[in-house]
């Protein structure tokens, strides 16, 4: 069973994803919302919409997965990381 970290601080939390983990189930760091970080081959999947995604469509293809937390007490240095980027499909606007 695979065992991946989720980083909380008293405000909120991302769940720790290696990228190879998103493409081992078909997903991309573009799958995801501008509240997410990511640091090299390594994403920090936003609680409330991003990591349930990721978590649904692991257990889907992959099975039950193990998840550790890791409190911190002050603002999580995750904030200070890029946010993914988002690539948006704007072939369809009108300008």
């Amino acid at each position: 069973m695979t065992q991946f970290t989720f980083h909380t601080d008293p405000s909120h939390g991302w769940l720790e994803v290696p990228v190879a983990s998103l493409t081992a189930i078909g997903l991309t760091p573009s799958d995801f919302s501008a509240y997410s970080y990511q640091q090299g081959a390594v994403v920090y999947l936003e609680e409330d919409c991003d990591a349930p995604v990721f978590i649904h469509s692991y257990e889907a293809k992959v099975g039950p997965m193990s998840v550790v937390e890791k409190y911190s007490h002050y603002t999580h240095w995750i904030r200070s990381l890029p946010r993914i980027e988002v690539i948006v499909d704007d072939g369809d606007l009108p300008f």
